[in-house]
């Protein structure tokens, strides 16, 4: 008696299947896209403000056109950044070229999270250090560009950022001394 678990077309089913199942799993993830080499900032051009880094002559940046896929919990890097006019975010927020009082809670998302200004003027919701707060998308966290006078010679984002005003991380309970980076998740309100 001969025992048969699955026949040659089953198996080339199954198989099939998993090829599937893998190449979905790895289209969403979010690969580099390119680099960029970093100039030296001409004097008093790069605000250093809450941490921001400066470009630094001949490093090479990494850049992306995507970030992570979004779900119900999406996990991201929560940075700092100043919305108001002469803060580190540079000019004026993307979406509606204006500046935003530290005291709002407010975000700029890397390049592949806000969507070509899909989500502008749209809030999240941002679960972190046991808390959770609502914040307000208003700008991009420029993944694809940066060590330039636009992007303050500031390097490209990461592409996990959700870039937040002082409002958000005090929401979040967090120590100002230990405001920064902090793992977060975050997801569509």
């Amino acid at each position: 008696m001969k025992y048969h678990f699955c026949s040659s077309g089953a198996f080339l089913s199954i198989f099939i299947i998993l090829v599937t199942i893998c190449l979905t799993i790895e289209a969403q993830t979010c690969n580099p896209s390119g680099k960029i080499v970093g100039k030296r900032p001409p004097p008093k051009q790069c605000n250093p403000e809450n941490q921001s880094e400066c470009c630094k002559k001949g490093k090479l940046y990494t850049t992306y056109k995507c970030s992570p896929p979004v779900s119900k919990r999406t996990k991201a890097t929560l940075t700092i950044n100043s919305f108001e006019k002469g803060g580190d975010g540079g000019g004026p927020s993307g979406c509606d070229n204006k500046f935003h009082s530290d005291n709002t809670t407010v975000v700029a998302l890397s390049t592949g999270w806000f969507n070509n200004r899909k989500r502008c003027s749209h809030y999240i919701t941002i679960h972190g250090n046991g808390r959770t707060v609502k914040a307000k998308v208003v700008d991009e966290c420029d993944s694809t560009m940066g060590c330039d006078p636009v992007h303050d010679y500031q390097p490209p984002c990461r592409h996990n950022i959700v870039d937040a005003s002082a409002a958000v991380w005090k929401a979040l309970g967090v120590k100002e001394s230990d405001w920064g980076e902090m793992q977060i998740f975050w997801s569509d309100a």
